[in-house]
Formats: structure tokens, sequence, C-alpha cells
């Protein structure tokens, strides 16, 4: 049996329906056409653009494209807001650029947005070698934009959300964390002797701040008297970008991490000497440069009192180490050190949560499973009392 059909539309049979929409300002009334293959299509089409205007979809969708809209929602809302901080935005711009735009998404008109288009393009990228972590992030972004799509209308629902959306590739498992052993710190302290970053890297270690909350830090932040060091701010060093896309490099200092990163740790008593060897090295490097020396209150500084660059740091890190003939670690592994030695000690793990300025004892936990395995184990040994047969 034929599909009836009752218009032609460039050479093409199609069966037409219409809506009232309202009326103009003339009083004239608005209609909107939907085609098909068959009644049932068009009528189909006709009840899924009713639905969403009364639902609050933008009826202006149309020709939108997802990658269009992402790139105003990114760089006309969240570059502005003051609740993303610049490493935040940069991270993002980052995911758009590698993996919205030029990408299958991009093109797809927003309206017409379903969850396996973008599940596909999920699977493709896995299929490549992009890891799990990689997609994970570019879907949290997503989920983010389509949020704000279905807030103004684009889209009825997120697609992001719920089950919907499956997380291709294999879970990695945790890697143990890299950190110093005794031996180790004793050969790193040695080889630190006349070294510029002596101090640094020795409060790194007796207190397990971040190397952003350590360069950031202010003579006022110090309280020698109660052995305390206030975190508030951290430095960065990032691509600041404009809104036509523009970027330049900059170190900036912006607030820690989490809420929970703005912290007061407190320093072991035999590092309080460090502070003092600081403050000479100061007064010795303003001396020799005269007026040229860049005065500030910072803790950390250069040789002509500006703020270390972190690429320069991670320089001097590698040829520290090299120097020692210690196998390389990261310069954060300076903090699990920190950690480690304050779990070996037995030291609460809500104790040492706090004092790294985790967002959860949960984090803690799981970064740090080589460690209170053991501490468990020693826990239990202490019942041996109890068993004396």
């Amino acid at each position: 049996m034929a599909v009836k059909t009752n218009c032609n539309k460039n050479g093409s049979n199609y069966f037409r329906v219409s809506a009232v929409l309202g009326t103009d300002s003339r009083g004239k009334r608005i209609l909107k056409e939907f085609y098909g293959k068959s009644k049932s299509e068009a009528e189909e089409k006709k009840r899924e653009y009713l639905e969403g205007i009364k639902n609050g979809l933008n009826i202006d969708t149309k020709r939108i494209l997802l990658g269009e809209l992402m790139n105003t929602w990114l760089f006309e809302t969240i570059r502005v807001s003051d609740r993303i901080k610049p490493t935040t935005f940069e991270r993002y711009e980052g995911i758009y650029r590698n993996y919205v735009k030029g990408s299958p998404l991009y093109s797809i008109k927003i309206s017409e947005l379903k969850a396996i288009q973008v599940q596909r393009y999920y699977n493709s990228l896995s299929e490549i070698g992009k890891s799990r972590n990689l997609i994970d992030n570019l879907n949290k972004l997503l989920k983010q934009f389509f949020n704000y799509a279905v807030d103004e209308g684009y889209l009825s629902k997120n697609p992001c959300i719920g089950k919907k959306i499956v997380i291709p590739g294999e879970k990695k498992l945790r890697k143990e964390v890299q950190h110093f052993t005794d031996e180790e710190i004793e050969i790193l302290i040695s080889g630190l002797k006349d070294n510029r970053y002596r101090e640094l890297i020795l409060l790194s270690i007796g207190t397990g701040l971040r190397r952003g909350e350590l360069l950031a830090l202010t003579w006022n932040d110090i309280d020698l008297e109660n052995k305390i060091i206030k975190v508030n701010k951290s430095l960065a060093k990032v691509y600041i970008i404009e809104g036509d896309g523009s970027k330049e490099r900059k170190e900036i200092i912006q607030t820690p991490k989490t809420r929970g990163s703005i912290r007061e740790v407190s320093f072991p008593d035999n590092l309080t000497s460090l502070f003092k060897d600081i403050k000479i090295r100061q007064r010795r490097d303003k001396l020799k440069c005269g007026e040229s020396y860049v005065v500030s209150n910072y803790v950390f500084t250069t040789a002509t009192g500006n703020l270390i660059d972190v690429v320069n740091l991670s320089h001097a890190w590698e040829n520290i180490l090299k120097k020692c003939k210690l196998p390389h670690k990261k310069f954060h592994a300076l903090r699990h050190t920190f950690a480690t030695k304050l779990f070996e000690n037995e030291v609460a793990l809500k104790t040492v949560s706090e004092l790294l300025g985790h967002s959860s004892i949960d984090m803690t936990a799981n970064t740090y499973t080589h460690v209170i395995p053991k501490q468990k184990s020693d826990a239990v040994e202490k019942l041996n009392y109890i068993f004396n047969f």
C-alpha cells in the first residue's frame, strides 16, 4: 500500500502538517510547518516541537550547532565567572579545543542531539587510545555545558545525566605515590648545602605544602612564635585566555585548590631557623642588586626579589636529584613523603588529611593506601597480649 503524501518539496513527496504558534502584532496567525515521509512522521515532529515549547525549549535552536553554542558558553559565561579560576578555565579551554572543536560533536544541531551520538564519540576516542580519565573529564565538561543548554531552553534534557552514557576503557589501578625513604631524605638534605632552594625543599618535607602554596607564602603567613604557617593562596603559571582566544602565560596568585586547602599547618621546631636563613639571604640579595631589587613580602624569591618561576624550579629540582644521584621523583613527592612519615609514626588519618588540606578523609585514605594497610596491621598486632598462651 502506497504511503500517502500531500505536498511536493524540492522534487520529493512529503506529508505536511502545520501548527499555530500564536499571532503576530497585526493579529495574523503564526504557522509552523512540519514535513515527514508519512503523516505519522510529520505529526510526531509536530508533537516533539510543541512539547519542547511547553517545556521551555528555545524555539530558535534549529540551526544552532553544539560547538558554536559551547564556544559562546565557554568564553562569554565561564571565562568571566568569578567562581572559575584561571587554571580551571585553561583546562576547560584545552578540553574544548582538543576534543570538541573539530570533532563530530561540533557540527551537530543542539536541538537534535542524542545521547547515543555522545556515546559513539566517546567510544571512538577510546578506540584510538585515549584514556578513560581523559574521556571522563570531557564528559564532566559536557555535562556542565548541557546543564546550561537545558536551563536556556536549547535542550529538553541533559544527555550526560543518568545511565545513558558509559565511560569506555579500563579503570587503571591507582599507582603507589612516590615518596622518599629515610636514606634518600638524608642524601637529599646533604646535597642541599648552599643550594638556593634548600629552605623551600626542607619546608615541603616538613609541612606537606603544595609547591604553589609554598611559593605564594608571605611573611604575614608565618607565625614563628607558635610555629604555624597560614595557607590561604597559591601561585600558578597559566595561560590567561582572552575572549578572542589569544593567550598570554602569566604567574598568578589565586585561592587554594579547595576550601579545605585554606588551613593552618604547624611545622617542626627544628625548621624555625630556616626562616632566619631566608631573611639573611634576602638582605644579601638586596644589597647586591641595589635599586634593581624588587621589594616584596614573599618568603621565597629569586636573587632579584621576583617570584620564583615554577618552570625554573622544576629544572633546578631535576639538577638537584642528579647531583645527589637519586632516582627522579616529582617535586610533589616531597608532599607525599611528609604524609607517609606521619602515617609511619601513627598520626591519625583525620589529622593527616587536615594538614594536607584534602577535601575529604576518603581522598587521603585512597591516596596513601601503601601506608595505611601496614598501619592497620601494626594496630592489630598490639592485641597480641590478649593471646598469651
